[in-house]
């Protein structure tokens, strides 16, 4: 491993992020918004200013990577949006080795969630599309809680299950989710093969920073779950 390391420890919860951690998708949500932008008139984003808004809320996120389009253009924004991205949808896979590793870690007992930035719809797509709805515990979008990096995710997930932030480990590609993980009190790990790269990630202090999905699992398999107050 090339690590930023820091020893693992044992956690009830591990909570994923989806586009850019778990699910191959970076590029096609870049190219998505830079088209819609378009679509609507504003000035297209480069591709680095795109990959930097994935993981926030949609409309903020649109918002920040077109700062000329007016708001009263917003919704329509969304819509092209995702136009752009449902052509592409079905070419979008899990990355390598992602889904043996999350088997993994749910039959070494750990609880598994998903904290994304998609809608719930989305997210409900993509999980019924790659039959993955049995792998997690639960999950919060969007759309029906606050966005990142607002802890409201990650407090949500705690109360419910009963975790303490200090049992709660956060995985994400992008600083939106690491300084959520900071603000709920938890810690985190970050990936840099998804949108943001490591220079921007190390301020929210990741325990550890992964370059390739092995590389994470590997991490991971160092800790240990400690759940047994929690009853599926």
């Amino acid at each position: 491993m090339t690590p930023t390391a820091s020893q693992p420890h044992g956690y009830d919860m591990l909570a994923f992020d989806w586009d850019g951690t778990l699910f191959d998708s970076t590029a096609i949500i870049a190219r998505s918004i830079q088209a819609a932008v378009a679509d609507v008139g504003g000035t297209p984003p480069s591709e680095e200013q795109a990959r930097w808004v994935i993981g926030m809320e949609l409309h903020a996120a649109l918002a920040k990577a077109a700062p000329d389009v007016p708001p009263e253009q917003y919704p329509e924004l969304g819509r092209r949006y995702r136009y752009h991205y449902l052509q592409h949808q079905d070419d979008i896979v899990l990355f390598d080795g992602a889904l043996e590793m999350l088997k993994q870690l749910k039959a070494k007992g750990f609880l598994l969630a998903v904290a994304t930035g998609k809608s719930r719809r989305g997210l409900n797509e993509v999980l019924a599309s790659h039959d993955l709805h049995g792998l997690f515990d639960d999950s919060r979008t969007a759309d029906e809680t606050a966005g990142k990096p607002s802890p409201l995710m990650l407090q949500e997930l705690m109360q419910i299950w009963d975790v303490r932030p200090e049992r709660l480990l956060m995985i994400g590609d992008t600083s939106h989710d690491l300084q959520m993980a900071l603000n709920a009190g938890c810690a985190s790990v970050a990936v840099t093969y998804g949108a943001h790269a490591a220079q921007g990630q190390q301020a929210y202090g990741p325990l550890f920073t992964a370059h390739t999905v092995p590389e994470l699992a590997a991490w991971l398999e160092q800790c240990q779950p400690s759940r047994a107050q929690h009853q599926r």
